[in-house]
């Protein structure tokens, strides 16, 4: 049954992550501004109404040395007049108080309100003025009372300005601000919403054209078309990955491929030649009619195709310990002793051709670090590789050196060399180039080679020399004779 994409999931994440992000963010923002906002417009008005009326006492002042039972009331019209002064630039009630004893009523008194009497905040700061000789200040609520003392020339005070106000405009504004908080929270709440639901319809359209791209693949194979996704973000660089893995998954199933059909010829000519001369020498035996010659060229042929067979069953072995990721041991190997060692086990080959190893060590030793097992299968297959591609006759080169901090083992033969066209292609496993003839492998001991070389910390590579022929180079670390070597491990395969 065909599986079915169901966003909701991510969506429903998408779209909550941005709302709750959003909502904190408005939370955060609304106690920062909204707590401290009343209290700074409520000190800022105190602060306004407390600068009017110390501007305004020298008029109040002024006023006093009014006469106080002059008929015309020339006081009581000096304190109107700057009264009114006043309230046009500070809207307030004013109570003006012109006392001669504390301990007595009012000698004279003024209300702007024109009420009969001070209110009781009124009167309380006038009297804490009067006694204490100093201004009050006392806010209730959103009513603010300021009183003032009044002072002639003399040291003795002559009265007590009181000013009330109402501060309903701070608690207004705080209104104003706290719903246009609001109104622009809904709003940031429903682009929210918008950008959650359109970034995530978009997001899910992508992936779900990634995951039909990946369920294609299983379904048809890495022939299938490849995901396209121009974006340059985390789901573009998906694709682009994806896409890539998929190019890797078609090489490797071309050369799956490759190998097989390879695999299949080379192993079938063999079996069939084994299987015609089995039955070619039991006809014989049967008959007693035994060519001895000729039974001695059909066994040569019947060892010749055995020693294939067994390569190519060394090859897929080393393979798959490769793919095993087995472990190599690490300890000094002398590199000129050991390629010496190597070339003995080819001498009987070597001689069938008429090709002459020629080995050239130093003379003081070279010591490189890595699995003697694991080294002596690389030289092994590069001996192998020269004997296959060199021409008969012509000899083989051995060479261990010392340069540039790294020890090396090169093998140099005078066949038709490497086309510059597939110099990057030969360590791929299952390549075989195109000079490949009936005696040549199956396209995996190079690949072999440079990955046990990689894996002791080391690098095989094809160098630049000049034809005629090819020279490879195993390069490891160096090493001293003496250090300790680590735990032995199981060997590869010394088929060659």
């Amino acid at each position: 049954m065909r599986e079915r994409l169901t966003p909701g999931g991510l969506r429903g994440r998408l779209l909550v992550a941005f709302v709750v992000t959003s909502m904190i963010t408005l939370a955060v923002v609304a106690a920062i501004v909204l707590g401290p906002l009343q209290t700074q417009l409520r000190d800022q008005s105190v602060e306004t109404l407390n600068d009017a009326l110390v501007a305004s006492v020298p008029e109040f002042q002024t006023a006093l040395r009014e006469p106080l039972n002059d008929p015309l009331g020339s006081r009581l019209q000096s304190v109107s007049r700057a009264s009114f002064d006043l309230r046009q630039r500070v809207d307030t009630r004013l109570l003006f108080d012109a006392d001669d004893d504390e301990a007595t009523l009012p000698a004279f008194f003024y209300d702007s309100d024109f009420t009969p009497s001070t209110t009781e905040n009124a009167a309380i700061a006038a009297l804490t003025a009067i006694r204490e000789d100093r201004s009050v200040t006392t806010v209730e609520g959103d009513e603010v009372t300021i009183a003032l003392r009044l002072r002639n020339q003399s040291p003795d005070p002559d009265g007590v300005l009181v000013a009330q106000r109402r501060l309903t405009e701070v608690a207004a504004a705080a209104d104003q601000v706290r719903n246009a908080l609001l109104a622009g929270a809904g709003v940031g709440l429903l682009v929210a919403i918008a950008l959650a639901v359109t970034l995530s319809g978009t997001l899910l359209r992508r992936l779900a054209r990634l995951r039909a791209a990946a369920l294609r693949i299983t379904k048809e194979g890495p022939d299938a078309p490849a995901p396209r996704d121009t974006g340059r973000d985390e789901v573009g660089d998906l694709a682009r990955a994806l896409a890539r893995m998929q190019e890797e998954l078609r090489l490797q199933e071309a050369a799956r491929r490759s190998f097989v059909s390879t695999a299949s010829h080379e192993l079938r000519t063999p079996l069939t030649m084994l299987q015609g001369t089995m039955e070619l020498l039991a006809e014989d035996l049967r008959d007693g009619g035994v060519d001895i010659e000729d039974a001695q060229l059909q066994v040569t042929n019947a060892r010749r195709e055995l020693r294939r067979l067994s390569a190519l069953a060394g090859e897929l072995l080393d393979l798959s310990r490769l793919d095993a990721a087995v472990q190599l041991r690490s300890e000094p190997v002398e590199l000129g002793e050991l390629a010496r060692a190597v070339a003995a086990e080819f001498e009987l080959r070597a001689h069938e051709r008429g090709v002459a190893l020629e080995l050239h060590p130093p003379a003081e030793g070279c010591w490189g670090r890595g699995d003697p097992d694991a080294v002596a299968r690389v030289v092994r297959i590069l001996i192998d590789n020269a004997l296959r591609y060199g021409p008969p006759g012509e000899p083989i080169l051995l060479t261990s050196s010392l340069h540039d901090g790294r020890a090396g083992v090169a093998v140099a033969d005078r066949g038709p060399g490497i086309p510059p066209e597939e110099r990057e292609h030969i360590f791929e496993r299952f390549h075989r180039g195109r000079a490949a003839g009936a005696e040549s492998g199956f396209g995996l001991g190079l690949a072999i080679g440079r990955e046990l070389a990689e894996r002791m910390g080391g690098s095989l590579r094809l160098a630049d020399d000049e034809p005629p022929g090819a020279r490879f180079e195993l390069l490891l670390p160096t090493a001293e004779p003496d250090a300790p070597p680590r735990p032995a491990r199981p060997e590869l395969s010394r088929s060659s």
